[in-house]
Order: C-alpha cells, then sequence, then structure tokens
C-alpha cells in the first residue's frame, strides 16, 4: 500500500510542467495560482489534524521561509520549460541533489567520497549535453538559457529542501509544515510580482483550469502523498520510484507537445537521471515538484 501511495504521488507530480506549459502564463502567474488555489484545500486537511501539530512557532515559521525560497524556484523553473520544454525542465531541475550533497559537504563537512565526485562530474557533463551544445537538432527555443535557468532553479530548490527539513523535525502531521510552506510561497510569488511584467492576476480561460489542477494535483495531493509514504520506504527503492517523476515528464512532453530531444540531449537526459538516481540511493532522497 505504502508503495502504491508513493507511485500515485509520484505520477501526480510528474504532470507539474505539463499543466504549466498548457497554461501558457508567465512563470511567477503559475507560482502565485499554485500555491493560492492549494492554501484552501491544505488549511481544510491541517484543520482536521491541528491537534496533533506539537510544532513550535519558530518551526512553523521556518516552514513559511522555506516557501519563499520555493516561490523563487518555481519562477526559474517555470521559465526554464519555456525555454526548454516540460520534459527536458524537469530533468535538469532534479540535478538538486548534487546541491544538497556540496552543501553537505560545504556546510556540514561531509567529505563527498571519490565515488560522488564522478557521479557529480557525470551528471554535470549531462547537464551539459542536455543544452545540445548549440546543434541546430536541439530541442528548445533557446536550450542554453533554458539549461542555465534551470541549474539555478536546481540551487534553490536544493536550499527549499535544506529549510524545510530543518522546519519539520517535530514530525508534524504532513499537512501542516506543507500548509505553512505553500503560505510562504504565496507571498513569495507576491514579492515576485515586480520581476515579472507578464504577470496576470486575471489569467484568461482555460489557463485557470490548468492552474487549478497543477495545484490540486502537484502541490496538494502529489506532495501529501509522497511525503507520506517514502520515508517508510528502503533508500534503493525510493530513489527509483522517484526517478518515474523525470521519466514520465519526457514521456509527457513527447506525448502532449512533442518534445523531439536530440539524440545529444536524449544522452544527456539519461546521465542526469542515471546519476541522480545513484546519488539518491546513496541518501540524498529528494524530488521534485
Amino acid at each position: 500500500m505504502i508503495r502504491l501511495l508513493a507511485l500515485l504521488g509520484v505520477l501526480s507530480i510528474s504532470f507539474s510542467a505539463i499543466f504549466v506549459r498548457l497554461a501558457s502564463v508567465s512563470p511567477v502567474t503559475a507560482t502565485f495560482y499554485r500555491a493560492a488555489y492549494a492554501v484552501p484545500v491544505l488549511a481544510a486537511a491541517w484543520a482536521i489534524r491541528r491537534a496533533h501539530d506539537k510544532r513550535r512557532p519558530a518551526e512553523r515559521w521556518l516552514a513559511v521561509a522555506s516557501g519563499v525560497i520555493l516561490a523563487v524556484d518555481l519562477d526559474l523553473w517555470h521559465e526554464s520549460i519555456a525555454l526548454i520544454g516540460a520534459g527536458l525542465g524537469t530533468v535538469i531541475a532534479n540535478v538538486q541533489v548534487v546541491f544538497v550533497a556540496l552543501a553537505g559537504w560545504i556546510f556540514f563537512g561531509e567529505r563527498p567520497a571519490a565515488r560522488t565526485v564522478a557521479i557529480v562530474a557525470s551528471v554535470l557533463a549531462g547537464v551539459a549535453l542536455t543544452s545540445g551544445l548549440a546543434r541546430e537538432d536541439a530541442y528548445g527555443s533557446s536550450p542554453a538559457a533554458g539549461v542555465a535557468v534551470g541549474l539555478l532553479a536546481g540551487l534553490f530548490y536544493a536550499a527549499f529542501l535544506l529549510v524545510f527539513r530543518a522546519a519539520n523535525r517535530s514530525l508534524a502531521p504532513t499537512s501542516g509544515p506543507l500548509l505553512d510552506s505553500t503560505i510562504g510561497t504565496l507571498a513569495g510569488a507576491l514579492l515576485s510580482v515586480p520581476f515579472d511584467p507578464r504577470f496576470a492576476i486575471v489569467p484568461a480561460w482555460p489557463a485557470h483550469l490548468w492552474l487549478v489542477l497543477l495545484a490540486l494535483a502537484s502541490q496538494v495531493v502529489g506532495w501529501l502523498l509522497i511525503a507520506t509514504a517514502l520515508p517508510r520506504l528502503p533508500a534503493v527503492e525510493t530513489s527509483i520510484i522517484l526517478l518515474i517523476q523525470p521519466v514520465f515528464a519526457v514521456l509527457w512532453g513527447r506525448l502532449v507537445f512533442a518534445e523531439h530531444l536530440s539524440v545529444l540531449q536524449w544522452m544527456g537526459s539519461a546521465l542526469v537521471l542515471g546519476g541522480v538516481a545513484t546519488l539518491s540511493a546513496g541518501g540524498a532522497l529528494t524530488t521534485k515538484r
């Protein structure tokens, strides 16, 4: 049952980039409505288990702060989707596991083994290949810029994960920290509005339909299922399950938008996903949106 919940959660978030691209709104608009539509649902879920939430105010504020960081990550990720497509945008964003490993080395003295360094190098080589190396057959309106923005999104997502984990040391009901973080994401989106000239407070229909699905399928259902199931599974099994998300995102991108990657981009994607899966199995377990 736990494995089924994890699979359903990962499958739910695999549609995130697809919903963003179908909505065809500006990056900050997508971030804003992803949070805005999710907050009332998460608040209702948290109200049911409110009595079990024993977190201190400091932990709750830390969760809100993590959401502000996540807003920046989502803004950048949505921009990368516009530049390199839903599939590649999701693959590149998963390099956050590399940044988490580097943060452990820099801030916590967790010196990486030679094997880890080699894996990180292969992931970075894969990232370079996903840019298409300026070849004409590379997919995307601006592949190199899209990969660069995607890497920056991965950096902010790594920061979000570290802060969000620190805010969950009391092991409160999943809906509590997720609600606080989503409120922070909403606030972060509002702070980002001046940097997005295309922000639209009232997107045209059917954009709202895709934004509602983004909020409910990814921010609510997907995250609640994943946060409930993954801590109860072995590390290696978890890394394999999480790998389903970017793989399916590439598949959906090809089926829905005819995103045909070049040979180099396919090779790069394989290197990135293989390296991320190996690093995740070693302990840096994370997923993308």
